[in-house]
């Protein structure tokens, strides 16, 4: 199908999709920001009332992973920070792709949580979620689906601006998953929100 198309169409199909992926980048990092503090509130909110102390696991994964003379303590902010902003890019370039809502904020969470224990558990500093006890483990699902969700509505709202994304636009020729339906052009910049899906 891609052979045969307009050499210009094509190029600007690239280009709209290179936009999304860097515009949706920088959303993501604000995104991720906005989902790691959320999820960091909730944390210390859960502690005062569980008596649960501070986790350093992100702390000494960074210090299995990357080369470095810091203690575990002193780098766990970072690492707790960095990472939920570091993956809120994929968030971000998921919802400027038209990927929103509660379905895409559910996805997402996946892969945060397939994120922090494949680098807890490729460093030994982690063990598998299922080896947890119930307790420890309910309350990990639980933050990280606080991070997801907040995370994925500072993406949504932003992405919002923008218009549908490409995957919307697609969508809304025909619902469903088609493949006789092919790219989408490119809409107009400010080309508004509408209704999503």
């Amino acid at each position: 199908m891609e052979t045969n198309e307009n050499p210009h169409r094509a190029a600007r199909m690239r280009a709209r999709t290179m936009t999304v992926f860097l515009r949706g980048a920088g959303h993501g990092l604000v995104s991720g920001a906005a989902g790691v503090a959320v999820m960091t509130l909730g944390e210390k909110l859960e502690q005062r009332i569980t008596g649960r102390p501070d986790s350093h696991v992100p702390g000494r994964t960074m210090t299995r992973l990357l080369p470095t003379t810091k203690s575990p303590a002193s780098v766990n902010l970072f690492m707790h920070f960095g990472q939920g902003a570091l993956l809120g890019m994929l968030r971000g370039v998921m919802a400027d792709s038209g990927l929103r809502g509660p379905w895409s904020s559910a996805m997402f969470a996946v892969v945060r949580l397939t994120n922090d224990q494949t680098l807890e558990n490729a460093s030994g500093v982690g063990a598998p979620p299922w080896t947890w006890p119930r307790t420890e483990l309910l309350v990990d699902l639980a933050h990280k689906s606080v991070y997801a969700l907040a995370t994925g509505f500072v993406a949504d709202k932003l992405a919002e601006r923008i218009g549908p994304g490409p995957g919307l636009q697609h969508a809304r020729l025909r619902w469903g998953r088609h493949t006789d339906i092919g790219p989408v052009e490119p809409k107009a910049a400010g080309g508004g929100g509408g209704r999503q899906h």
